[in-house]
């Protein structure tokens, strides 16, 4: 919501916007005003809605046109002042003032203010409104409503004020339609999910303990018993759906809500849309679906044992028939709150656990949930969103890792979800390793992978579940992500595959490795297609010899079409949990160029350092009386001598 509200006076010379004005500031009338009254700031603890507010009066006169023309166009809401005992002031209202904003291009709420009701006693005649004002507001939809008072008494001068506020800060139109007298799309769609969100155990009604919630979210105060069987008794009475079985429909809701606007108490309807994070537009702020959440370099995100709870409950409570999964309607009704399925065109329920049906389990959800939260954590937050996350900051629900580093030096790793890099040659098996990671059978026809793919499981490790992402690039994107430090940095584990069997597949590998600076990575070779045939690999050297040089263990052999897969993911989260022992090392490990240039540079510093240490050494000996073995004498003047030749 706006913080500040700028209010501006029109209308023929005459009808009293300068006496209204002060009126207003003095709380008395004020016979003989100036022709313009200086712009007025109204501090916001003074004012209903605690902003700040402007009120800025105009003339009408020919010499005031351009200066008019610029407030209005700076204006957030227009007052269009015409006089009772003046007709053609009000006349003129719909033939020349509300054309004219338009022809200027601006679009405001417009209030239409009668002023002089002292000249006909003070009373304000509710038929005449009706009779004058609704054709005029059916023909301008910004018209919001029409205020009648009287400076000189003065008698609802600042009820006009209070109007233009709430026009600006609770406008009709992005709510309700004037002419049909009915919700707007958008505002009947914003309403229906705010009434499925607190519908918490969805069986199409709002209880009374479901609505003294909403009532404390949205206003901070429980419902009382009796305000609760009036708002019942009146919907009962004017919408036949709107009550059943003691409970407040969805109908019932919506009723509600267009009985608040037409009685003029949208600031009702508007709490609890910002309760709910919709901003003017009826769209869900960015502010509401990304707050701030900071994540430190070398860090990663999980999920906090409060947002863990969140996705089970809201799994046990969409699972309609528990049977365990949640099916495809399932899932449509869960998802019906936000854009859809945040995973679509991703291959879920692929990427995770599910039953023969094809439906995701209890366990497949937490731990796609945890794969999400730990690549784009923004995704889940905003979907936190989405679902009606009950407790603020909805960033409790999130938690950020010790830095990875920390967790090395230390020796112990805190973290319990892990990022795997599977990389290896085209055809050499690593969508076959994923899909069985995930639960998924073995597919026989070859088919290459053209984007990323990910999957995530559980794995018990010593009584303790962690979960395992297990990341494929495809031949597009792999050199993409590998030269990129910081994405090579937030790996934990990488996998080299190559198909045991296919003569070439070990020397992708090497070659990679040899492209890419990738041994502070923890890593571990994995051998696949061991039923058929070992081939003789076309390299230097054989994969386990290559990998007793680098200090690591040799190719864990498996076999995905037989199911032998030599509890190759336990192995996986084990090497992520204890890192040092899977770094690639070794006295016969070869150096990258980057590591011979650091190698060179300090070994020359050190040479430096000790060469300059001997010369000193030498000419202090050479003293007259001091004394020197020869073969130390030798070595000292060639120093010397290098130092300066």
């Amino acid at each position: 919501m706006r913080r500040d509200v700028r209010i501006l006076l029109v209308g023929d010379e005459g009808v009293g916007k300068s006496t209204i004005v002060t009126s207003l500031i003095k709380e008395s009338f004020v016979a003989h005003v100036q022709h313009v009254v200086p712009e007025v700031t109204i501090p916001p603890e003074v004012t209903p809605e605690n902003v700040t507010t402007y009120i800025v009066d105009s003339g009408a006169g020919p010499q005031d046109r351009q200066h008019l023309e610029s407030e209005i166009r700076k204006a957030h809401v227009i007052c269009v002042v015409y006089s009772i005992d003046n007709p053609n002031s009000f006349d003129r209202i719909p033939t020349f003032w509300l054309p004219h904003f338009r022809q200027l291009g601006v679009n405001v709420p417009v209030i239409l203010v009668g002023n002089k009701i002292d000249l006909r006693g003070g009373q304000v005649t509710n038929e005449a409104l009706e009779d004058e004002i609704i054709p005029i507001m059916n023909e301008f939809k910004e018209v919001e409503t029409c205020v009648e008072c009287s400076a000189k008494m003065p008698l609802n001068v600042s009820e006009v004020f209070y109007f233009a506020q709430k026009a600006v800060l609770h406008p009709t139109a992005p709510l309700y339609d004037s002419r049909d007298h009915v919700l707007k799309p958008a505002c009947v769609s914003a309403l229906k999910r705010i009434f499925k969100l607190c519908d918490t155990n969805k069986d199409g009604l709002l209880d009374a303990s479901e609505l003294n919630e909403f009532q404390r979210k949205c206003f901070d105060a429980p419902l009382q018993l009796q305000e609760l069987e009036g708002i019942k008794d009146m919907v009962r009475e004017h919408a036949a759906e709107g009550v059943r079985d003691d409970g407040l429909t969805e109908a019932g809701f919506l009723y509600l809500h267009t009985i608040f606007i037409q009685r003029g108490r949208l600031e009702t309807t508007w709490t609890v849309l910002r309760k709910f994070g919709y901003a003017e537009d009826l769209r869900l702020t960015e502010a509401f679906l990304s707050p701030r959440f900071d994540v430190p370099y070398d860090c990663s995100v999980e999920l906090s044992p409060l947002g863990y709870q969140f996705f089970t409950d809201t799994f046990e409570t969409f699972d309609k028939d528990q049977d365990g999964a949640l099916k495809t309607a399932e899932l449509e009704e869960l998802f019906s709150t936000s854009p859809g399925n945040p995973w679509a065109g991703q291959n879920f329920p692929d990427t995770t656990l599910a039953d023969d049906a094809g439906a995701v389990t209890l366990q497949g959800w937490l731990a796609q949930w945890s794969m999400t939260t730990l690549l784009d954590h923004k995704t889940t937050l905003a979907y936190l969103a989405y679902l009606g996350y009950p407790e603020e900051p909805r960033t409790g629900a999130l938690i950020t890792t010790r830095p990875r580093k920390v967790d090395r030096r230390k020796g112990k790793v805190t973290r319990n979800v892990f990022l795997c890099y599977v990389c290896g040659a085209a055809g050499s098996g690593k969508t076959s390793l994923l899909r069985a990671f995930a639960g998924k059978p073995f597919r026989e026809v070859y088919e290459p992978t053209s984007k990323m793919v990910s999957v995530v499981n559980a794995v018990d490790i010593d009584g303790s579940e962690k979960y395992l992402v297990l990341q494929e690039f495809g031949s597009k994107y792999e050199a993409e992500t590998l030269r990129n430090g910081k994405k090579t940095d937030l790996a934990d584990v990488i996998i080299y595959v190559h198909d045991s069997s296919d003569t070439n597949s070990f020397s992708y590998i090497s070659n990679l490795r040899q492209q890419y600076n990738l041994d502070n990575i923890p890593t571990l070779f994995v051998a696949t297609k061991s039923d058929l045939d070992l081939a003789q690999q076309r390299h230097e050297v054989q994969p386990d010899v290559y990998c007793r040089r680098l200090s690591l263990q040799v190719p864990v052999a498996v076999s995905i079409r037989t199911g032998q897969t030599a509890d190759v993911f336990h192995a996986i989260c084990s090497i992520a949990m204890n890192p040092h022992a899977a770094i690639p090392g070794g006295v016969d490990r070869v150096m990258t160029a980057a590591e011979r240039l650091r190698m060179y540079v300090t070994l020359t510093a050190l040479l430096g350092g000790v060469s300059a240490g001997l010369v000193m050494l030498y000419r202090t000996l050479l003293r007259p009386g001091g004394t020197f073995p020869g073969w130390t004498t030798h070595w000292a003047t060639w120093l010397m001598a290098r130092r300066e030749g």
